[in-house]
């Protein structure tokens, strides 16, 4: 029997990835467990994988260490990632005739909830024997 999900979260802002790429990364890892997604990150030659492994593993030792109960790590899976557009820089390049060009440099946002189940305490299995047990001895001495 499964315990109760808990969550939690993190937000990466600023990222110095345009996020059409880095949703391409995040895809990867999307509806995955922790464990597994790290190792897919770890081994993803793209420059936003090193974004999106900080905000997955950020987000898994917020839901480890900020929650009130004790959590099953192996449980952790990925609820919900998603990439969105941070703010946008503009710069200029210069061009022939003293002229400038603008450009915009892109930034992205990555926002990672991931959900973990409550460890089932096995001592409370070994409290529920040894309760019928003694209720089991009490009866003997009744009689």
């Amino acid at each position: 029997m499964a315990g109760k999900t808990y969550f939690a979260h993190a937000y990466e802002k600023g990222i110095d990835s345009q996020p059409r790429k880095t949703n391409i990364v995040a895809a990867l890892v999307r509806d995955r467990y922790v464990s597994d997604a790290v190792v897919i990150l770890e081994h993803t030659p793209r420059r936003a994988a090193r974004a999106v492994l900080k905000a997955v593993e950020s987000a898994n030792a917020n839901l480890l260490n900020n929650s009130k109960v004790s959590i099953d790590p192996k449980t952790i899976r990925i609820a919900r990632i998603f990439v969105t557009s941070g703010t946008r820089m503009r710069r200029y390049k210069p061009a022939s005739r003293g002229r400038a060009l603008p450009y915009e440099k892109i930034s992205s946002n990555i926002f990672v909830e991931v959900a973990g189940e409550e460890k089932v305490k096995k001592a409370a299995e070994k409290t529920e024997k040894a309760d019928k047990e003694s209720k089991a001895e009490a009866k003997k001495e009744k009689k």
